[in-house]
Parts: C-alpha cells; structure tokens; sequence
C-alpha cells in the first residue's frame, strides 16, 4: 500500500485531483449563480453540475494511466522511469493549482461586491402562492391583444383581494412566455408553488377562455377550465377564476373577499373594453405618453358608463400622476383628480381600487402624506397582495421622513414583485441613496439592470450614487457605457451634472444646448434643470451674456409656478434661476417660499434648503449658508462633503476656513430617520 500511494504521488494523481476540484467548484460557482441572470434554464445548470462531478474519477484515472512527456501524451507505464518528468509536471501543476486557486478568490470577490443578489423572496414558498402568466392571444386579430392582458390583470387584481394567498404582480410575471416549458424555474424566481396559464381568443361577440392552474415543481394541473361567453356575458369570469383558484389552494375567503369576487365591475360592454384597453398598459410603463393613453381610455370607459367604479378610480390615479408630474396642468387639475377620486368612492365606499384612488389623491395633490398613509394601509387591510399600495405606502413614509418603515414596505412589495427593474431602483436609487447606503444602493440598482439591460432610471441613479460619493471617475465609467447619442433625458441630466463637477463647461454647454432645441414634451420633466445647468456653465465659462438670457428665458418660463409643488421642484429651480441671474432679493424671497412649500415633505425639503444656502452665499450672506450646510450634512437626501467639495454652487464659500471645515466631515452612517 505504502508503495501504491507513492506511485500516486509520483504520477501526480493528487494534484490532478486538487486541481479540477478547485476548477470545478470555480465552474459550478460560475453555472449556479451567473448563469440563472441570462435566465438560463435549471436543467441546464444540472447538466452542467453533473458533467463536472462525473469528470473528477475520469481526471484521476487519465492521470494515473497517462503521463505528459515532450514527445506528447503518452502510457506512464512505457516511460522508463529514468525518462520519466512527473516530478517537473508537478512543479507546473503547482503553479497552475495556484493560478486557479487565484481565479477562485476572484470569482468570491466578484461575487460579494459586483454580481446582483436575487432579490429575498421570504420564507420558504408556501403552497397558497400563484403567479398568473401573461395569457396568449389566440385570436386571429392580433389587435385584441389588450383583451388578453386586460383579463389576466383583472384577475390578478381579484386575486390579490384575497388575503391567504400570495400573489406575485404582473410587472415580473410579464416578462415570460405564455406557455413556458421551465415552470419549476420561473416558479423559484418568482418565489411561488403554482402557476396560472391561460389563453383568450376573441371573434365578433363571442369570447373563448381556457385557463389552467399548475403545481410548477410537479407539473401536476390542480385545475382547469374553460369559459366560453358572450362579450355581454364577460364581465364575471375573473371572479370566478379567481374564487377558484383560492378553493383548490384552499384558501378560504372573508365575507367582504368573497362579495368583491363576484361584483361585477359594469354592464356596459363598449366601457368593458375601453377599461381592459387601459388596464392592458398598466405594465408598459410610467413615460408621459403611455399614462396620457391610460387616462384617455379610462375617460372613455367612465362616459360610457358613469357608474363604473374601478375605471374612475384608475382614472383618479393616473390623472393625478400627470398633475404631480406638472404634465398639461390646464387639463389635469387638481378638480378633475379629486372628481375622479370622489366619484369611485361614492360609487363604492369598500372598493379596494376607490381607497388607493383616495390616497393618491392626498399624496399627489393635496400632499397630505399622513392622510394618504391611512388610505393605503386600509387598502393594505383589505388587500395584502396590493403591491401596489404597500409601495406607495413606502413612498407616504418617504415623505414624512420615516426611512426605516419606508424602506421595509418597499421590500415587501418587492416581494410581491421580484422582477420588477422599476421597484429596485425606487429602493436602490431613491430610497438608500437618500439614507446614504451607497454600497447597498448600488446593488438593488445592479439588480435592476441585470434584470432590464440598459434601464435609464438605475443608470441615472448609479451615476447620482458615485458623484455623492466623489468618485467621478466611476461615475464617469457608468456615462460612458451608454452613448452620447442617447437622449434619454435622466442620463443627460446626470451627464451635465457630471461636466459641472469635473469643471468641463463648454463641454457642458456643447451637450446641453440640442438637449434644449428639442420639444419641452420630450424632455420628461428635465428641461428647467438642463436650463439651469446651462447657465451655470455659461456664466462659469465667462459667457455672461448668454449666460444671463438662459436664466431670463427660464424665469419667464416657470415664474407662473412659483408655488407648484411637484417632483419637478420648480419652485427650487425658480430660486436658482434668478440668483444666476443676479435678482438676488427675488432669489432669496423664492428660496424662503420653496422651503414653505416643502416643509412637509422630507425628501424635498433638503433641496430646497439646499438652494436657499446657495442663494445666501451668491448673496454674501456666508455665515447663514454654512450654518445651514451643518445640518444638511447629516439629514436624509442632504448634501455630501464630496458635493460641496465638487459643485461649483459653492465656488464663493470655499476660502472660508468654516466651510472647509464641513468638507472633513465623516459621511452619515445612514441610520437618521427623521425629518430636520
């Protein structure tokens, strides 16, 4: 026996063995936890593992037969052992293990700081958890695709009324096929045990619905059946679906579950189809032009049917995003949102939908963040699968300073909606940034775009991330992967922030200038921020006449909003606007009133005392902007020393010792909670 281990040493079959041992484990590392990103099936993961595994007694046996010599590969027993060179195969087997080993604490090192995390799907999957995949159109006008997607969100939306189940949002379900053949997958990425499938074929009047219920990691189908209806008949069958659903996953419903299940929402067929051709767009997005569709197609179903209770609500809801948004103020009132909003509840006091329409309507117009938190969590009551509501209750919380909770409900939505790319960057971009966990921020935001390539919001947002930390250069990394020729209006923004701070202002000026030639409509909301931005660089690089006509041009275009308060922070802008232009008492009376405006709104109110710093150091009033910069310092979407350190706004405080005093200060752990 002494004998035979030592012909394994000599023939190296121990090395051989360590070294596909850590090769292998770097290979199954690199199948198990990159590959599920490109939704690489799980199957062919196994095959990959079992490969690996299988390939270890092979390397052994090859390694104990066959010896590597100059004349090539050859049978160790034919090499007369003084010809033998085992012993320098070994010495390079040596630097090999140790190159591979290398690789291995790359790959750990990667893996801890670079590669997206899945997002925490909770507990373990209970049975009582469905996702309802996008339904197939089977008609043959692929017109009334809309059809489709309407009847699978309106029985995602009935489902979610039921309090025992668990059901995964349609903004991560819609990213799979109809049919898919990988079932026990997509069920673990979405952390459910069953799958509804279904299809929906619409010719003239009559409609053909075939839906089936799956246990994905068996395959098994617990239920199906088939719906075939007038189009004057329709308006029941999501109920349906959905109380059958809960019965074979024995969930039992509530009296109030049970009633919304089998209300119908309209009688009204023509209302029918303009609401399902609304709620088909609830998952293209949030850009102006498809909530614009969204409102007009829920303003037809309510003319045609003023009773329909769910289609004002919806209206309420998106109308009054484009009023928060400051999108058409002439026809999207603060009187059309509240009508819309008043009108579903009246029509139905307990409707799920007619709450959230409430507490949208107290965020967005009224701004009453504590008002609207009661209509959400009552929402939540009788709905606890309302992604929906728990995340714009983590927004309310946002508002009135409380980080911690917000944060939490925007998790748990996220758990709702694992493979929604637009939450994580609400929870990466906008939520732990302003908290100042960069680290963790960053991180959502790779998940973001790990699951949507390309996505301007987590891109914008990564950039925001590095420049708050100082670190151009990484932000300048980010910029540079998307082209110059991109016109996305948020990454144009953080670009032309990103020239300020690294003092390049005709660089600014080149970019900033076709960005203003366009439409305001295809700017989203950023062009009084790219006019500000403009003059700050023309008046930095000596062209003080263009410099001044950019500010007068923007002040005569938003002064009409002095006291809108909205996401696009006008009033801010407004204050900005006349110091660059030299009004230094309008700026400073402007600033004053924008932080009035803001004074209940924590994310809002640092930028807002933010400006009224600058405008009293452009103003000479030094000693109250950097008594005001103490604080903004350690607040919650405050300013950082690396920003006061990089912004030219603070070019006029920088020769005072007490400033540079604040740019040593160590960064806030992120724990303040609280509004200032």
């Amino acid at each position: 026996m002494r004998s035979f281990f030592n012909e394994l040493r000599r023939r190296n079959v121990y090395k051989i063995g360590a070294m596909y041992a850590v090769a292998g484990w770097l290979v199954v590392q690199v199948a198990t936890q990159v590959l599920p990103i490109f939704d690489v099936s799980a199957l062919a993961q196994r095959i990959i593992v079992l490969i690996i595994v299988a390939g270890f007694p092979v390397a052994l046996v090859l390694s104990w037969i066959y010896e590597l010599t100059p004349q090539g590969i050859v049978k160790t027993d034919e090499v007369a052992p003084d010809e033998s060179i085992t012993r320098h195969t070994g010495q390079k087997l040596n630097f090999v293990i140790i190159g591979v080993l290398g690789l291995a604490v790359l790959f750990l090192i990667v893996q801890r700081y670079f590669l997206p995390k899945s997002v925490d799907a909770g507990a373990a999957i209970t049975d009582k958890s469905v996702a309802v995949l996008p339904f197939a159109n089977l008609s043959d006008d692929k017109a009334n695709a809309y059809f489709a997607e309407g009847i699978q969100d309106e029985i995602l939306t009935r489902l979610a009324k039921i309090g025992a189940l668990k059901v995964i949002s349609r903004t991560s379900t819609q990213h799979y096929a109809s049919s898919p053949n990988n079932l026990p997958e997509i069920a673990k990425q979405l952390g459910v045990a069953n799958i509804l499938e279904g299809s929906v074929q619409k010719v003239g009047e009559a409609v053909h619905i075939n839906v089936q219920l799956i246990r994905a990691a068996t395959d098994d189908h617990l239920w199906a059946e088939i719906y075939n209806r007038k189009l004057d008949d329709i308006f029941g069958v999501e109920g349906e679906v959905a109380g059958a659903i809960a019965e074979q996953l024995n969930a039992k419903l509530s009296g109030a579950e049970a009633d919304a299940l089998a209300k119908k929402p309209t009688d009204n067929v023509a209302a029918y189809e303009a609401f399902l051709r609304a709620r088909a767009l609830e998952g293209a997005g949030y850009d102006y032009a498809t909530v614009r569709k969204k409102v007009a197609a829920y303003a037809e179903a309510v003319r045609l049917d003023s009773k329909f209770a769910s289609a004002w609500a919806y209206l309420a809801i998106n109308s009054g995003y484009l009023y928060f948004n400051n999108v058409d103020p002439a026809q999207y009132t603060a009187d059309s949102v509240k009508l819309a909003a008043d009108t579903a509840l009246q029509l139905q006091p307990q409707l799920t939908e007619a709450q959230m329409a409430q507490g949208h309507y107290r965020y967005r117009v009224l701004h009453d963040f504590a008002g609207a938190e009661q209509s959400f969590e009552a929402v939540l009551q009788r709905s606890p699968n309302a992604h929906e509501a728990l995340q714009s209750l983590g927004l309310v919380e946002r508002r009135q300073g409380k980080w911690e909770q917000a944060l939490a409900h925007l998790k748990q939505a996220a758990n709702l909606d694992p493979r929604n790319a637009g939450l994580m960057v609400t929870i990466g971009g906008e939520t732990l940034s302003n908290m100042r966990r960069f680290n963790e921020d960053r991180e959502w935001l790779d998940r973001a775009l790990a699951l949507a390539p390309g996505n301007a919001q987590a891109i914008y947002y990564k950039v925001y991330s590095y420049q708050n930390e100082g670190r151009l250069d990484d932000a300048a990394h980010v910029l540079d992967s998307v082209a110059q020729t991109d016109m996305d209006p948020g990454i144009a923004f953080a670009r032309s922030s990103q020239r300020l701070y690294e003092r390049r202002y005709t660089t600014a000026i080149a970019e900033l200038q076709p960005l203003l030639a366009q439409p305001e409509a295809s700017l989203n909301g950023y062009g009084p921020g790219f006019a500000l931005n403009l003059g700050i660089a023309q008046r930095a690089a000596g062209q003080n006449a263009q410099a001044q006509a950019t500010f007068e041009r923007l002040i005569a275009q938003i002064e009409p909003l002095a006291s809108h308060v909205d996401d696009t922070q006008i009033p801010v802008t407004l204050a900005l606007a006349y110091a660059g232009a030299g009004r230094e008492q309008a700026a400073l009376e402007q600033a004053r009133r924008a932080v009035d405006l803001y004074r209940t709104d924590a994310i809002y109110l640092p930028a807002a005392e933010m400006a009224l710093a600058q405008v009293q150091a452009i103003g000479g009033d030094h000693e109250a902007a950097i008594a005001a910069l103490g604080p903004l310092l350690k607040v919650p979407g405050g300013i950082t020393p690396a920003v006061l350190r990089l912004d030219p706004a603070w070019d006029p405080l920088r020769s005072d010792a007490r400033f540079q005093a604040l740019l040593k200060e160590p960064a806030d752990d992120g724990k303040a909670t609280g509004p200032h």
